[in-house]
Order: structure tokens, then C-alpha cells, then sequence
């Protein structure tokens, strides 16, 4: 018999509906962005994809702790704008630096993330 699914699980399709609101609204604005903001956003976005990824890890892993997430989400922020800034004042490609540490721990959360949901699957199968 079926069971019910519990309020946690009941929750989860709201980030996956401001995911498609915020996808949906951010193609339908005509919005531009200048050249020489392009660094900072591009860091910017894979700040959060790696907060956002390192929180679902942390969720199926069972560790997630909110202020560690925000906290997280905010310094990283901080810390990649601050490197592109800096490396525009010197003339040096800093954001490159962040952009290579935040691609390599975003795909070594995915996998990790994999592993954990074919782990549950396999659990789940049996």
C-alpha cells in the first residue's frame, strides 16, 4: 500500500517551480548585460551552483545545516567577486582561479550526488 508523502517530501517541487519561474521570467526579460560585468556574473552563478549543489549533498547525506548553507552560499560570493575585482585592478586574470575551484567542486558534488541516488535507488529496488 502506498504511503502517505510526509510535509518534507510534500515541499520538494517548490524549488524545482521557482527553478522553472526564474528560467521562464530571466528568457522572456530583455535584459543585457554589460561585457565587463560578464566575469563577475559568470563567477557569481557558479558560486551558487556550488552552494546549491553542495547543499542537496549535504541534504541526502544527511548534513545539512541551513547556516552553514547561507553562510556558504554569501562567502563564496564575496570571496569570487573580490578575487575578480582584484585581478581587474591588477591587470591579472584572478576569476580564472575561482572559476576552475568552483567547476571542479561542482562536479565533484554531482558525483557525489549520483552515487547517492543510485545508492537510495539500488536500497529502494531491492
Amino acid at each position: 500500500m502506498p504511503r502517505w508523502p510526509s510535509r518534507e517530501e510534500s515541499d520538494m517541487w517548490i524549488p524545482l517551480a521557482a527553478l522553472v519561474a526564474g528560467v521562464l521570467l530571466g528568457a522572456s526579460l530583455p535584459l543585457q548585460i554589460p561585457i565587463f560585468y560578464g566575469r563577475y556574473l559568470s563567477v557569481a552563478l557558479l558560486a551558487a551552483l556550488d552552494s546549491s549543489f553542495g547543499g542537496l549533498r549535504a541534504v541526502l547525506e544527511g548534513k545539512y545545516d541551513n547556516t552553514v548553507f547561507i553562510s556558504g552560499f554569501f562567502l563564496n560570493a564575496l570571496l569570487a567577486a573580490g578575487l575578480t575585482y582584484v585581478g581587474d585592478r591588477l591587470g591579472v586574470e584572478l576569476y580564472f582561479a575561482a572559476l576552475v575551484a568552483f567547476g571542479i567542486r561542482i562536479f565533484n558534488n554531482l558525483g557525489a550526488i549520483r552515487h547517492l541516488l543510485l545508492a537510495a535507488w539500488r536500497r529502494r529496488s531491492r
